[in-house]
């Protein structure tokens, strides 16, 4: 496979179809899940013949649809227990009904360590989590349309992703639209992505079966018979097909092709998205890039390897979509199968981003950089001069930024604490001298410099972002700082105005983008 030289910069498609991958990790799918049902939703399109612009917005509506819903991962773990089984279950039970409100209930409370803590988030949940349940899809979509924004989409794909759960009865999530109201993108969208689960699950007739079972509710009615009339045609071949190159090569005469800049510009916001994953990793990806790069440029690296590990540092985690949050955010030591899963992040990296001529050779030095000298590292126990230099830099900017921001079951280390235990690691054989020396004068262990707020937040608002962004209940965020909890939501209250957002997940997007989570000491006022 060779990159579109001809045509000039990067594609979009390729970034896309590679965080797709991760989107399939989220809902426990075989990977080429969402790439497949793309193709599906393509050749409906084909078959009712839209013209370019709507199959531009089907394209990037199938591959995007389900992107947001792993922003609220915290929040549905804290409710069901494994929030990546709970998004499965749509596919097992559906969106409506006797059997998806069954599973739901079943999930309830099942993280819980014991039956007295279950049953206490499940009466949690009675009281006042219910109410959160519409108002976590609904903020998918916005925060799939958010996704499309920053990486430049059209606004038909923009409206379609808005209306991703929306159906044709008008009982979808918000429950704005109904009908022919609904983009046709994402009804297109739709059909693609439940018939490629039944298809995959009990062939050709259970996916006709689907179809003519949601047909004039979930499904558009005129879509429905085009694909029970085409069904054969529309499903032939997929499972012999080579999925990546066919939707690659599927991609729209109206695709999007990135220059360096805005490839470095979409890689930012795609690392700052996945990082929404957990509020413990909130803007990661961009801390350990920042660092990544400045100790390149510290040891000589050319212009070029500069760069290329800084966009490693972007993408090093993505595969940490396909690990449960009750694993991410669990806030006792984990089991051994659980730190296995978390030990896959490199190695679910490197298969997201393997297809990709563009984003491959980041991928080489992703999968490394949990790697150690000593061989004591993951996934693949490597040692010495089997690891290359980039990953090196990159393994010693991860270990630093990880330890310096908070997780589910510690405090974030302190600058000095964090460069003791990075030399520490020298000393074990574990981590490169050079490498460490490098990252630790990129950190610099400057006082951070206060300049005023974006949106106008006050430097208490700010503090309040920080701790609202990590996950903190506002009980929690006052006894932190000290504070009654009615100042703590009035403080809440004024942020979410001032940066015009209604979620956690959301403002958490902000304080990531504005760089207000480089410092987790509170400010003094």
């Amino acid at each position: 496979m060779h990159a579109d030289t001809d045509r000039g910069g990067v594609r979009l498609a390729e970034l896309v179809a590679a965080l797709s991958l991760g989107i399939d990790l989220g809902f426990d799918q075989p990977m080429e899940h969402v790439l497949r049902q793309c193709l599906i939703a393509l050749r409906l399109a084909e078959q009712i013949g839209v013209d370019e612009t709507t199959r531009s917005a089907v394209y990037y509506t199938a591959l995007l649809t389900n992107v947001g819903c792993h922003s609220d991962a915290h929040e549905q773990a804290k409710w069901f227990g494994d929030d990546i089984g709970l998004k499965a279950d749509k596919y097992a039970y559906g969106l409506h009904g006797l059997g998806s409100a069954v599973a739901g209930v079943r999930r309830l409370g099942s993280g819980a360590e014991s039956v007295a803590r279950r049953f206490r988030v499940g009466l949690e949940f009675a009281v006042s989590g219910h109410r959160n349940l519409n108002e976590m899809v609904n903020h998918h979509s916005e925060m799939a349309r958010t996704l499309g924004e920053q990486l430049g989409l059209p606004e038909t794909v923009l409206e379609a992703l808005g209306a991703s759960y929306e159906q044709w009865d008008g009982k979808g999530w918000p429950g704005n639209l109904k009908g022919d109201a609904v983009p046709i993108a994402t009804r297109l969208a739709a059909i693609g992505e439940f018939t490629e689960v039944a298809l995959r699950v009990g062939g050709v007739d259970a996916a006709v079966n689907l179809v003519r079972g949601q047909r004039g509710k979930q499904f558009d009615p005129r879509l429905s018979d085009v694909f029970e009339s085409h069904a054969t045609i529309l499903l032939t071949e997929l499972d012999t097909t080579d999925t990546w190159d066919a939707v690659i090569g599927a991609e729209p005469a109206l695709g999007v092709l990135l220059t360096d800049e805005q490839f470095d510009v979409a890689l930012l916001a795609v690392a700052d998205f996945i990082d929404l994953k957990s509020p413990y990793t909130l803007g990661h990806a961009r801390a350990v890039a920042d660092l990544a790069e400045d100790a390149a440029k510290t040891l000589g690296m050319s212009e070029d390897e500069v760069r290329t590990v800084r966009r490693a540092g972007l993408v090093h985690s993505f595969g940490k979509l396909g690990v449960s949050n009750a694993i991410l955010d669990k806030p006792t030591p984990l089991g051994a199968g659980e730190r296995e899963r978390l030990r896959m992040v490199p190695y679910l990296t490197g298969r997201m981003l393997r297809q990709s001529p563009a984003l491959a050779p980041l991928g080489v030095i992703a999968v490394q950089h949990a790697e150690r000298l000593d061989g004591s590292g993951y996934p693949h126990g490597l040692a010495g001069a089997a690891i290359s230099r980039p990953a090196r830099v990159l393994g010693a900017a991860d270990a630093y930024q990880s330890m310096r921001e908070p997780r589910a079951h510690r405090e974030p280390m302190s600058p000095e604490q964090a460069a003791v235990r990075l030399r520490e690691l020298v000393t074990k054989g574990q981590l490169e001298p050079d490498s460490v020396d490098a990252v630790l004068e990129a950190a610099g262990h400057r006082v951070p410099r206060r300049r005023a707020g974006p949106a106008g937040l006050t430097a208490r608002e700010i503090d309040v972002l920080r701790l609202l962004a990590r996950g903190l209940t506002n009980k929690e965020i006052a006894e932190r700082l000290v504070i009654s909890r009615k100042t703590v939501a009035n403080h809440v209250e004024h942020i979410f105005a001032k940066i015009k957002v209604s979620t956690r997940t959301a403002a958490g997007l902000f304080a990531t983008q504005h760089g207000l989570l480089g410092d987790e000491e509170p400010v003094t006022v």
